[in-house]
């Protein structure tokens, strides 16, 4: 693993984008209210309201570290590509590592917790616009 092969700029476009999908996925007008009732959570449950920043903290940390692991997943698997990495290499990386790994572990997880596939859905898009979006970035900003 090179680190001085990452384009630390580009990592922090990353981030800037997974904290912008996020806030419009889980929007009120879009995915929150049916997310919040998947869960088990009512309108009188507060969203998010003890230590908030250690969850932003937490948060920035996440979308960092997602961003630094596929710029070498990005890098290594475009390698193998014909046509190298680009935009297009990176984002078929970041779903490919989407279908791989997070919406199957997620569908275990939300089936053990009784939350379904509407909640597995829900959070498994986000997680898949995101992954494509670092990817795309990744791949075009090298």
């Amino acid at each position: 693993m090179d680190f001085l092969s990452i384009n630390w700029l580009a990592v922090l476009v990353c981030i800037v984008a997974s904290m912008i999908s996020g806030a419009l996925w889980y929007s009120p007008k879009t995915f929150f209210p049916t997310w919040w009732r998947g869960i088990g959570k009512t309108e009188d449950d507060a969203p998010g309201t003890s230590n908030m920043n250690l969850t932003w903290a937490l948060i920035l940390l996440s979308s960092f570290i997602q961003a630094v692991a596929m710029a070498f997943m990005v890098n290594a698997m475009g390698g193998l590509m014909t046509g190298g990495v680009s935009a297009l290499s990176g984002a078929g990386t970041g779903f490919m590592l989407w279908l791989g790994f997070i919406a199957p572990t997620y569908l275990v997880n939300k089936l053990f917790a009784g939350h379904g596939l509407k909640v597995w859905a829900i959070e498994v898009g986000n997680h898949l616009i995101n992954l494509v979006l670092f990817g795309a970035i990744l791949g075009a900003w090298r």
